[in-house]
């Protein structure tokens, strides 16, 4: 059976977890997801004047991470459906931004598979650990190429299951067996949250799959990067010249 992704159950999900989400994430991958999202900075930084747009941005790290490379020269937002999730990202933005009328990173409310914003506009458009949650893969990656800048990046960094069998046995068991336990004792919720995660990562399309839904976004020089034994991922495609959106 597919694993639910309607928009009222992954909103109504996140919401109630919305306030332990943080410590859930550093605390269950060890605090190696704060590495993932410094190497994807580090391998894509911002270049130029243009925007940079993180969706699916939760309670915002990776657009934090953006914000303090750029160390405030890039305007960076950060955007997600889930309004519990944006007050923790807009709490941590004013920590790192205290001038309100210039501050560089913002947040806005909106859907990943329809974006407010004009085609062409960002140099880096990025997700990370949300594009599996969207309902519709391949119509979230079209809204990311079409808001993108023709010869800008869109990245994709998602969970991953690794290669190597000994590796990938031993990170099946914990992550079916322990960190759906751990997860919900710590976070309890009514939408069965960390049961739902192993399902959706062993769902959602990896490698070549990926690469082949982002190629047919217009997106060109697809690669990607297995991180931490494979455990995460990150893809990254340049936008051609003729993108496909319809």
């Amino acid at each position: 059976m597919s694993v639910d992704k309607s928009d009222g159950r992954i909103r109504r999900m996140f919401a109630e977890i919305s306030t332990r989400y943080d410590f859930l994430n550093h605390f269950l991958s060890g605090g190696t997801d704060f590495y993932w999202r410094w190497r994807t900075v580090r391998m894509n930084p911002p270049s130029g004047d243009a925007p940079i747009l993180d969706v699916c941005t939760g309670t915002g790290d990776l657009a934090i991470a953006y914000s303090k490379r750029s160390k405030g020269r890039t305007a960076v937002v950060g955007t997600d459906f889930t309004h519990e999730m944006l007050q923790l990202a807009n709490r941590k933005s004013a920590k790192l931004w205290s001038d309100d009328l210039n501050c560089p990173l913002s947040f806005c409310e909106a859907d990943t598979q329809k974006l407010p914003f004009l085609d062409d506009q960002f140099q880096l458009v990025c997700v990370a650990f949300g594009l599996r949650n969207v309902q519709s893969t391949l119509g979230g990656l079209k809204e990311m190429a079409r808001v993108c800048q023709t010869g800008g990046k869109v990245l994709v960094l998602e969970f991953s299951m690794p290669q190597n069998r000994v590796i990938r046995a031993v990170y099946q068991w914990y992550f079916r067996n322990i960190l759906p336990r751990l997860g919900q004792l710590l976070a309890r919720n009514q939408q069965s949250a960390y049961n739902y995660l192993p399902v959706s990562v062993s769902e959602f399309p990896q490698g070549d799959e990926l690469a082949d839904l982002m190629r047919q976004c217009g997106l060109e020089a697809v690669t990607w990067t297995p991180m931490t034994f494979g455990i995460a991922t990150l893809y990254c495609g340049t936008k051609g010249q003729q993108t496909e959106t319809d």
